[in-house]
């Protein structure tokens, strides 16, 4: 064999053939996957929850109008992610991510006067049975008022740029400009109550974001820029959960909210003496008062006596 021979069209196949399995196991195989891209090529990931299609799963529709929820204060309340039904791409929200960000919202609203607790519920007891009737079972199995479903989309779009291919080194692939990638999530919170099948309260948070890296970190990039996208629509849809749960209680207050509250038994003297969890006066004189419209109402149309 002489040199000649080592410079066959073979031999360089065989050769780019190597450094290419060797790049691909120094920098992922997303790189590869990029080197044969042509510039200007898009790739995209997807990972999304419904909350529709997880209560009215196989086309249902909901309901034209909700029931009236009784509510049992002090709530105990259940708290989950629903499981992912549209996910293609990169994972974008792992367990240890989800369970984060639901101890963010548990820890923000745990505090309420009227919630006596808040339970984190793996969501792998929503994936078998969907809909109400596996809400039901949920809601059995904790003993819980209330259910607090987390659902989210986030879509992450990734364009090469024309300098994307520059430089192929054993180390990796680096370049001057690199690839770009927008990032929209959204994060949604609604509040159900399975007995009635009702929509008692919900609120969302979005969040955008733009960033350029270089090919060999692209992957990590997105990573970061998608759990960014979740913190903060998650902080977004906190700040309008506090909003709309504070005009809530306003209009159960004035009477005006499509639920009736009633207080649990002798709730009104073990929550009503100050300390963690108590209820504020204004908060039991308002229930005190839900409680005996009716019977108000009733004296009132009797005529007085004589």
């Amino acid at each position: 064999m002489n040199i000649r021979t080592l410079s066959t069209p073979t031999t360089k196949l065989l050769t780019l053939i190597t450094a290419l399995t060797l790049l691909a196991a120094l920098s992922g195989c997303a790189v590869i996957g990029h080197a044969f891209c042509a510039p200007g090529c898009q790739t995209q990931a997807h990972n999304s929850s419904s909350l529709v299609s997880f209560l009215y799963p196989d086309g249902r529709t909901p309901p034209p109008q909700n029931a009236i929820p009784e509510l049992h204060v002090p709530l105990r309340v259940g708290l989950a992610f629903l499981p992912s039904q549209n996910s293609y791409g990169a994972t974008s929200l792992n367990a240890a991510q989800k369970e984060q960000l639901l101890d963010r919202i548990r820890q923000r609203f745990v505090s309420r006067p009227f919630v006596s607790e808040i339970v984190v519920i793996p969501d792998y007891y929503l994936t078998s049975a969907r809909g109400f009737a596996g809400l039901d079972g949920v809601q059995r199995l904790y003993n819980i008022d209330l259910m607090a479903l987390v659902s989210y989309d986030q879509v992450t779009h990734t364009d090469d740029n024309d300098l994307s291919l520059g430089y192929l080194t054993i180390v990796g692939a680096y370049v001057l400009r690199g690839s770009s990638h927008d990032t929209a999530t959204l994060v949604d919170l609604a509040v159900v109550d399975p007995a009635t099948r009702s929509l008692v309260l919900r609120a969302g948070g979005v969040s955008t974001s733009h960033g350029n890296s270089t090919l060999v970190n692209v992957e990590r990039a997105t990573r970061e820029a998608s759990a960014n996208g979740f913190d903060d629509a998650t902080n977004q849809m906190i700040g309008n959960f506090d909003t709309a749960l504070t005009a809530f209680q306003s209009d159960v207050r004035s009477g005006r909210a499509n639920v009736h509250v009633v207080a649990r038994n002798n709730a009104a003297s073990r929550y009503g003496g100050g300390g963690g969890g108590a209820l504020d006066p204004i908060d039991l004189a308002a229930l005190l008062l839900l409680i005996a419209a009716a019977a108000w109402r009733s004296r009132a149309a009797q005529p007085c006596a004589a």
